[in-house]
């Protein structure tokens, strides 16, 4: 009981945080990667890399100011620009190939603009899709329930969640966007849908013992019910939840580089998707009982 108790200030250190991600993207914004707003990608491989900073000193005096130079294990460099034509590209090689470095062209990507929108539009009705399907699923779920919060509330309550589950975490990468460069690519959107995923796994869980126990003790109030819901669940959420994360902890520190911005979206969310599961989706439950009671009275 002790996390319905105090659900005003769960429910406000989540509003808090909530607020400054979604400032924090309306300020920066998210630094869509070439998935999304078209570009091109350059792999590159060295006999003896050089530095980043020497690289980048060699592409920037070519004219190539906007590229992003990324180093991948310890003979390669990944390089992100706009679109290029073929003697761009081939002026772009030539200031890759630094003396006495052996540089080979490992792999050349170009996305065009129309292709990145289409990427774009799929991705957001992707999330959208998801999101939709929840609902439908959860309500469907607890059909049955109908006593003292509608099915279909359980439904929307999870998606009120599921909006804090990937908020948060957007967010986070707006901020390594605009101090570390971190770009919002196919990687990112596949880390959000799965964070929707397992996130409302949680929540359902919850929600499922709640429907139990509402059976099993009729005589005790809703929020008494929903109270020892969460305490019969609340370690194995957590202990499932902090095994994902030390997986992903351990992928981010000595994973591939392209693997690291994915790793860290999916912590982040993998966390607050449990911290919403057990301290926002009930303690909400809970207050929409409350108020379709007054409305009764």
């Amino acid at each position: 009981m002790f996390i319905i108790k105090n659900k005003n200030i769960f429910l406000s250190i989540s509003a808090l945080i909530v607020i400054a991600s979604l400032v924090i993207i309306g300020v920066f914004g998210l630094r869509m990667g070439i998935d999304f707003k078209g570009g091109t990608l350059e792999e590159v491989v060295y006999t003896l890399r050089p530095s980043v900073e020497a690289v980048k000193a060699s592409v920037k005096q070519a004219g190539f100011d906007d590229a992003i130079i990324q180093p991948v294990g310890t003979d390669t460099y990944l390089v992100k620009t706009g679109d290029i034509t073929a003697d761009q590209h081939t002026k772009l090689l030539a200031a890759l190939n630094i003396k006495d470095s052996g540089m080979v062209e490992k792999n050349f990507n170009s996305i065009g603009p129309s292709v990145g929108k289409e990427l774009r539009t799929k991705a957001v009705f992707a999330i959208v899709a998801v999101a939709l399907a929840i609902v439908l699923f959860i309500a469907y779920a607890f059909r049955k329930v109908s006593e003292p919060v509608s099915s279909w509330k359980y439904g929307l309550i999870a998606i009120v969640t599921l909006i804090h589950d990937i908020t948060i975490p957007s967010g986070v990468f707006a901020l390594l966007g605009h101090f570390y460069g971190a770009e919002v690519d196919t990687l990112f959107v596949v880390a959000l849908l799965t964070v929707l995923g397992l996130s409302v796994s949680d929540t359902i869980v919850v929600f499922d013992r709640i429907r139990e126990n509402l059976k099993a003790h009729r005589t005790e109030s809703f929020a008494e019910t929903v109270g020892k819901s969460l305490s019969q669940t609340f370690t194995r959420s957590i202990n499932t939840s902090l095994t994902v994360i030390l997986v992903l902890l351990v992928l981010f520190l000595v994973g591939p580089a392209t693997t690291k911005y994915f790793s860290l979206v999916l912590m982040v969310g993998m966390f607050f998707g449990t911290y919403s599961s057990i301290f926002v989706a009930s303690p909400i439950l809970v207050m929409v009982e409350k108020m379709q009671h007054r409305k009764r009275k």
